[in-house]
């Protein structure tokens, strides 16, 4: 029998591009649409298209995705961004890594076209992922995309609720001794809305500051 997959879908008003994603996940895998705040209309589109969905007052991704995680119901749990810069069919190599002995799989974002990631995020990035490599986390990107066991993941005890949540686990499973496999996915345009974090310079640097927090605070 395959084994179920949730995947959790932190939104922000991601009410045009939501549908496509959700059409596209794999054959077998639950959506999980943890809405924090949308007033686009998000949860209500996830409903009609069959997704289960929690609210998350708190704001922050890293609410939204500690909500998920609590909510979910499979014991395999996927992360994935509900604006359809990664296409969900490349949970299906992230998945393979964790049935192949990996603890946590996360995918190394490959623009597929230089205006996909603006150059202040690809140096962002760059930035923080040399200061992962220098606490033991052998990853090039910050894994924005990721799977992993819920109850171990929840056992991290991953603090924080912002921008920083994704590197902060990073840092405490790397340091639990996990299993951590990176492989690259493609990075597409998103199919609606602006970036709450690469859409403009202010955003990225505020967001590398909060992450850089994050490595150091982990």
């Amino acid at each position: 029998m395959t084994e179920t997959v949730e995947v959790v879908l932190p939104c922000l008003n991601e009410a045009e591009a939501l549908p496509a994603v959700l059409h596209a996940l794999p054959e077998g895998y639950s959506a999980l649409v943890v809405d924090n705040g949308s007033t686009d209309g998000t949860a209500e589109i996830a409903r009609g298209l069959g997704a289960r969905v929690v609210v998350e007052p708190r704001r922050g991704y890293g609410a939204a995705v500690h909500s998920g995680l609590a909510n979910a119901r499979a014991d395999l749990v996927a992360v994935l961004d509900a604006d359809g810069s990664i296409h969900p069919s490349e949970l299906l190599a992230l998945v393979r890594l964790v049935h192949d002995g990996a603890d946590l799989a996360v995918g190394r974002r490959v623009a597929t076209a230089r205006s996909v990631q603006p150059w202040h995020a690809r140096a962002g990035n760059a930035v923080l992922s040399a200061m992962l490599r220098r606490r033991g986390v052998p990853v090039h990107d910050i894994a924005s995309v990721r799977v992993g066991r819920r109850e171990p993941l929840l056992a991290l005890g991953v603090a924080d609720r912002a921008f920083g949540y994704p590197v902060e686990l990073l840092v405490r499973a790397a340091a639990a001794g996990w299993r951590i496999e990176e492989v690259d996915v493609a990075y597409l345009p998103r199919a609606g809305g602006k970036s709450k974090v690469s859409g403009s310079v202010l955003g990225t640097a505020r967001a590398v500051r909060d992450l850089g927090t994050a490595v150091l605070r982990a």
